[in-house]
């Protein structure tokens, strides 16, 4: 299964189990927080963007990808629908009905009387836990990569922000740079760079020419600037995000003396 697949079902039971936690506590607020987050956030800004490439054209490379995204694709909707249901009934009943079937599920007369979600956690036999760890660490670590090559192109290129520029990670350890290198293409496709290459410290030299944005201590996005870089302009940035975070441990560090 897909790394993407893995993640949304992971992050979908998650959100089942919140939100029916929230429901028995009649903490209405936190279970609709719970299920628009969801939809709005992880379903449509990601999940959906993240599996586009599975579809472009007839790639028999993506066969087995393309079914696995299908199938995923279809759980989330039913599944997510049933979840809205108590809070948008009439949409959700119609969008349920539009819902093609599938031989391995037999449909019901109305969304109404179907079952509430539940979260899956049985871990033997042949259905395990959609809970993975794992795959929300390394998606968590996709989305900051994605966040901060987006935040470089929108500073660089002001009136032209849907071109593609090369794109590079360089990574502190190896197994930053292997979640880098597996996440390849949700990274190409959600960051809409030409190209992204895995640099590891002490292996190989930073690119030059190149923006500079640090995603976190163990790894730097890098990308190619056509035509000059305003060097100066660089090191203001990076001293002025110095200087905000010196003033922020400096807050933390007053507090905690009080």
């Amino acid at each position: 299964m897909p790394f993407s697949c893995r993640w949304i079902l992971s992050v979908l039971n998650k959100s089942i189990s919140k939100t029916v936690l929230s429901l028995n506590s009649y903490e209405f607020s936190d279970a609709t927080t719970s299920v628009y987050s969801w939809w709005q956030y992880q379903f449509c800004d990601i999940f959906i963007e993240a599996i586009k490439p599975y579809f472009v054209g007839d790639n028999t490379a993506f066969s087995s990808e393309r079914k696995f995204a299908q199938d995923t694709l279809w759980t989330c909707l039913e599944i997510g629908l049933r979840l809205l249901h108590p809070f948008m009934p009439f949409v959700t009943e119609e969008l349920w009905q539009r819902l093609p079937g599938v031989k391995s599920h037999t449909k019901k007369e109305s969304i109404m009387i179907c079952e509430y979600p539940s979260p899956v956690e049985v871990s033997s036999g042949f259905l395990r836990s959609w809970t993975n760890e794992r795959a929300e660490y390394e998606m968590d670590l996709v989305e900051s990569t994605v966040r901060s090559l987006r935040s470089l192109r929108a500073e660089l290129l002001a009136k032209q922000k849907n071109e593609r520029l090369p794109a590079f990670a360089f990574c502190q350890n190896e197994d930053v740079a292997k979640i880098m290198r597996s996440c390849e293409l949700e990274i190409l496709t959600l960051a809409t760079v030409s190209s992204f290459k895995v640099l590891l410290s002490g292996v190989d030299d930073a690119p030059a020419g190149c923006a500079v944005e640090n995603v976190n201590e163990n790894l730097k996005v890098y990308l190619k600037v056509q035509g000059a870089l305003n060097a100066e302009a660089e090191r203001e940035k990076i001293r002025t995000k110095m200087d905000e975070i010196l003033k922020y441990f400096l807050i933390l560090f007053m507090n905690d003396k009080a």
